[in-house]
This record gives structure tokens, sequence and C-alpha cells, in this order.
């Protein structure tokens, strides 16, 4: 575990070669899952020899990572969110990010998760104790740093076989084009969604059940800030929709014993406010953008689609890697710029 700024920039320079930076694994663990905003707790690194954890906890000056990664080529696994969180809390994404998911999906490889592949690759089966464990809690447990080190300790030797085999495929410049176009969009800003309320299963829902479902939405989100954990910890989007039903039909909703008193108050005035809005104030359903159909449009999309499954079969990859339905459609539908939403191998397979 390095925890110092001092034994930070010590190791850093001995991953160097000349005074750059080299190949390196790079991982990383948040607090999603036990505080409600995330924070990194933890940065997992290897440069094939050395395997260390550290801890942007205890150290205040992180810079040192920063301007080394900003130089690096790295390889991390499943790294959108990984890039997303080197963004928000390191300020940089390497210039180079290879990702073992998507080559080893490139490649046929069914199971793709980091532990399937480490058992594909290198026969070994990790242990997945640690998976939710609240990372920043310190010290650590054995188990724990055992855990996130493993994170790295195989992702290089894998990357190596993976590479070796997507030449040998013909498949190299569709990873390399597929990992440059996963890092430009970790490198735009993500926008938070507007209407965040507006959970899975809100469209069916008229104006007053988005105005009900509005308020105790909010209602979640405030209790969730208060008591410094995620929303889903006060209750699930399931629970919020059910809760929102009963409102409609006229009903009281029934909240869990163990809710205590203050949050069963804000939750009674929430509803009480929201039975208050006028109509003309109340959200409105979101229509959706209809593509303009023409009586080709069908058999234009079932012959992409046929096209696609053929060709994936042959490759013995998943269809949805070449193209996704909703791509296929705004083909079929003749959109201006649909052929751009696809990367130059996936149309060169499809024959665009």
């Amino acid at each position: 575990m390095i925890d110092t700024e001092k034994e930070l920039n010590t190791f850093l320079r001995q991953c160097s070669h000349e005074g750059a930076p080299v190949l390196c694994a790079v991982d990383t663990e948040a607090d999603s899952l036990h505080r409600y905003s995330e924070s990194l707790c933890l940065v997992q690194f290897s440069d094939g020899k050395r395997h260390v954890l550290i801890d942007p906890l205890a150290i205040d000056d992180l810079s040192a990572l920063r301007d080394y990664l900003a130089g690096a080529t790295c390889w991390m696994h499943g790294a959108d969110y990984d890039m997303h969180m080197l963004k928000t809390n390191l300020g940089v994404i390497p210039p180079t990010v290879f990702d073992t998911q998507i080559g080893a999906r490139l490649l046929g490889v069914m199971k793709f998760g980091y532990g399937d592949l480490v058992a594909h690759y290198m026969d070994v089966q990790l242990e997945k104790t640690s998976q939710k464990a609240d990372w920043a809690k310190r010290p650590l447990t054995p188990v724990m740093e055992e855990y996130a080190l493993n994170d790295v300790v195989y992702l290089l030797p894998i990357a190596e076989m993976i590479v070796s085999q997507l030449k040998e495929a013909g498949r190299y410049d569709w990873f390399t084009e597929s990992c440059e176009a996963a890092r430009t969009k970790s490198m735009e800003k993500r926008k938070e969604k507007e209407d965040r309320w507006r959970i899975k299963g809100s469209g069916k829902l008229d104006p007053r059940g988005l105005n009900y479902l509005r308020a105790l939405w909010l209602w979640r989100d405030a209790e969730a800030a208060q008591w410094d954990r995620p929303p889903f910890m006060v209750t699930g989007n399931k629970q919020l929709l059910e809760w929102t039903a009963t409102l409609l039909e006229g009903g009281k909703p029934i909240l869990p014993r163990h809710f205590r008193g203050s949050r069963i108050r804000n939750f009674n005035q929430a509803v009480a406010e929201a039975a208050k809005v006028e109509e003309a104030d109340m959200p409105q359903r979101i229509r959706g953008e209809r593509r303009r159909k023409d009586k080709q449009f069908d058999a234009r999309l079932d012959s992409l689609i046929a096209q696609r499954n053929k060709v994936a079969e042959n490759l013995g990859i998943d269809g949805s890697l070449i193209a996704a339905r909703a791509v296929l459609e705004a083909l079929a539908a003749k959109q201006e710029g649909a052929e751009d939403l696809l990367l130059n191998w996936q149309r060169k397979l499809l024959g665009i």
C-alpha cells in the first residue's frame, strides 16, 4: 500500500523508462455502494513486475500519478467507469487506453467479466468476497488487499494473449479503433441527465403520476444526501413507482416500519406538496421523436439485421458488436448521418 506522496513519487520514478511512462495496468475502487457522493478510494497499479495499491484518501497531492498517466499506455478491464473516475478525480484519461473486455468480445469470448478472463486465460479462480466492500474503510483487510491487487496482477499477461489472438485473427485494427472510440466517448463531458427522476417505468405515467413520482424521487434524494448513503438504501425505484400508483388510486402508501419519524414526516410533506401542484405545472410525458417509416422500412431493417447476424455468426462474435439495433433502424430509415454511428471496421463488414 502506497499512502504517502514521497512513496508515490519514488514508485512512479521506478516505473518509468528514462523518465517516460511505460505500459501499465490500472483499476479503481470507489465507495458508490456505501456513500451518497462517490469518492475514489483506491487505485490499483501494475507495470507487469510491481503491483501496488495507491491510497487517494491518504495522499493529498496525486499530481505525480496524474502526470504519469497523462503519458501512459494503460490496460483496463471494462474501462468506461475507471476512465470516468480518473477524469473526475485526477483530471486525466491516459492518451491510450486498451480494454481487455473489448478485446475478448471481439475474439468471441462469451463470458468476458474480469474473473471469467482470468479463469479462461490464466486458469486461476478469483474470490469475489470483496466485490461490494466499503473501500473507504481503513485499514483494508488482507482479503480486500488481495482482491484489489488481483484486479491488476493478471491484466497485462491476459492483454498480451488477447493482442496475439486479435492479430492472428486479423481483428487488431478493430480493437484499437473500438478502444479509441470508447476513450473519446469518456473524454466528452458527461452531462447530468435532466429530469433524473424520470426512472425506467415512468414513461407510461400521466402528468399526475409524473408529478407524484418527481416528488417522491426528490424526497428520496434528500433523505439519501442527509444520511450520506446511496439513494437505493432509502428505497428502490420499483417501490417509488408502486407508491406512485397507490397515490394515483387515492390510497395511502404503506411505509417500512424501520423508517424513522422524520423520514415519514418528510415523505408525507412531499406527498402533500405534490397534491397542491396545479395541472398546468405538472411535468408532461416526453414524446420520443418518431422516425419517418416508408413502406420499405421493415424490409430494409430485416435485411440489415439478417446481414449483420450472418456476418456475426461467421465471425463467432455477438452481433451487437457490429451494429446495435438502434443503428440499424437509423440506417433503414435513411436517417442523415446514420453511417457515422458506425466505426470503419463495422461499416466495412456491413458493406457500407
